[in-house]
């Protein structure tokens, strides 16, 4: 056997297999005897048909099949011992003259088209700008986070007041015949509603004002506007079995709970940041900043990244690619996209296709390697910031440590996992190579640059997949 590449370009080649009839001729042998072996033909025992017969009914067969699984281990072989960097993935020549004859070739020469990264230099250095932005946080914006937490935080406390609309009223429910209880009918212990809920402003309005010790009777049906669900909630009972009708009922008011807001003290702080990491009014406020400013992270991370790529896309402008070849690779590739799409698509694709050349001559140039400890640490930053989302900050170890596990057992969250640590190395990277230009920005002028960012590049998401498939060795 021998496999030979032939360029026809910097960055277009064939690759050639020539096999000869020992290359293969063993394992065919080999597998019919394993047809012969298991074969159930009539008028034959079991492991006793004659050879013949079996290379009569499968010999092509197992003839092409083994063809196959060598050609195709020879072609990835001799790509990784030759360690070549090519683009998509090698294309069977079909054209007529390169066709094989089976029965009358003794030599059979297989061709496969390859794209090849092509070599250029990249120059990043201080004479490089980058922006990158430092994000702060408004002072109001903090304070409806300090808001927030006392809300989230806060308690329902019983009160002898009377009750207003956003009170919880707890009691008991009699159901009513007339103006008597009625006999054999419902009593529910423990019946909660609060006033703003109720629909009709008359009931609603008896509620208001009411007392420890009050009773109010009242429709529920009419009370919730004949909403099933809600009546059956406060009848803790389904939805089924509110009927068209219902009886009135007598709430007897037992208590009266208030919601009160927590208040900035040492108690919440516990709550929020863990027992005794903030330990005054003021260093609480500056960790909360500083937590809420840290999620501005991985989209300053975006906008620099992608200064980045706009600056590389430009160097790399006169790089020749193999266009005609990955045209047709992606055309082949994807039987959802058309020519006249793809022609519409293909600058964007091949934009994203040499930033993650560059990223990777990065990489590998300057041995930036992404350990097992990244990924670990990166998963635990992403469970964090999840939970972050829902003002979840003070989570037990133990929680966030099973969410990160559960991240990483999936085969590709880890995947992009990988793909975002090798990005954070790039970044550092480009920090401390080229000139960063430090500009502070406040967060909501900050969110509508990220929003008018993202508006602009929405449609740049597939693509950005179609290029890094491109980019496969």
């Amino acid at each position: 056997m021998k496999s030979t590449l032939n360029k026809k370009s910097d960055v277009n080649g064939t690759i050639v297999i020539e096999l000869e009839k020992e290359d293969y001729q063993e394992k065919v042998e080999k597998s019919l005897n394993q047809y012969r072996q298991r074969a159930n033909i009539p008028g034959f025992r079991q492991g006793k048909v004659p050879k013949s017969v079996i290379r009569k009914m499968y010999g092509k067969a197992v003839l092409v099949d083994e063809i196959n699984k060598i050609v195709s281990d020879e072609l990835g072989n001799f790509i990784r011992e030759h360690k070549l960097k090519i683009l998509g993935e090698p294309m069977a020549d079909d054209s007529e003259e390169k066709q094989v004859d089976l029965e009358k070739d003794e030599t059979m020469s297989f061709y496969f088209d390859v794209a090849l990264t092509p070599e250029f230099e990249l120059t990043l250095d201080k004479e490089t700008e980058l922006t990158w932005y430092n994000v702060k946080l408004e002072a109001d914006l903090l304070d409806k986070q300090m808001d927030g937490y006392r809300q989230n935080y806060g308690t329902y406390e019983a009160v002898e007041e009377e009750a207003k609309d956003t009170d919880l009223i707890k009691g008991t429910l009699t159901e009513m015949e007339g103006e008597q209880v009625k006999e054999g009918g419902e009593v529910i212990e423990n019946a909660i509603l609060m006033p703003s809920y109720v629909k009709d402003e008359a009931t609603r309005n008896n509620f208001i004002g009411a007392k420890v010790g009050d009773s109010v009777v009242f429709n529920p049906l009419n009370a919730y506007d004949n909403n099933k669900a809600e009546v059956a909630s406060l009848l803790q009972t389904t939805k089924e079995q509110v009927g068209e009708t219902t009886s009135d009922y007598r709430f007897d008011i037992k208590e009266v709970t208030r919601y009160k807001e927590a208040e900035l003290n040492q108690e919440l702080f516990d709550k929020v940041l863990g027992e005794g990491v903030s330990t005054s009014e003021e260093d609480f406020r500056e960790k909360v900043s500083a937590e809420l400013t840290r999620q501005f992270k991985p989209s300053v991370d975006h906008l620099f990244i992608h200064q980045a790529k706009d600056l590389i896309v430009e160097k790399m402008k006169d790089v020749a690619f193999p266009d005609e070849f990955l045209k047709r690779w992606l055309l082949e590739s994807s039987s959802e996209r058309t020519e006249e799409q793809l022609e519409e698509d293909y600058p964007r694709i091949l934009e994203d296709l040499k930033f993650h050349i560059a990223k990777q001559k990065i990489v590998d140039e300057n041995e930036l390697k992404v350990e097992y400890q990244d990924i670990e640490a990166l998963a635990a930053e992403v469970a964090k910031a999840q939970f972050a989302q829902y003002g979840m900050s003070n989570l037990p170890a133990d929680v966030l440590q099973n969410y990160t596990k559960s991240l990483l057992e999936k085969e590709e969250t880890v995947q992009n996992l990988v793909e975002r640590a090798t990005e954070d190395k790039v970044i550092e990277w480009l920090k401390a190579n080229v000139t960063v230009v430090e500009q502070e920005i406040e967060s909501k002028a900050f969110n509508d640059l990220m929003s008018e960012h993202s508006h602009t590049h929405h449609e740049e998401v597939e693509d950005e997949t179609a290029a890094t498939d491109a980019s496969e060795e």
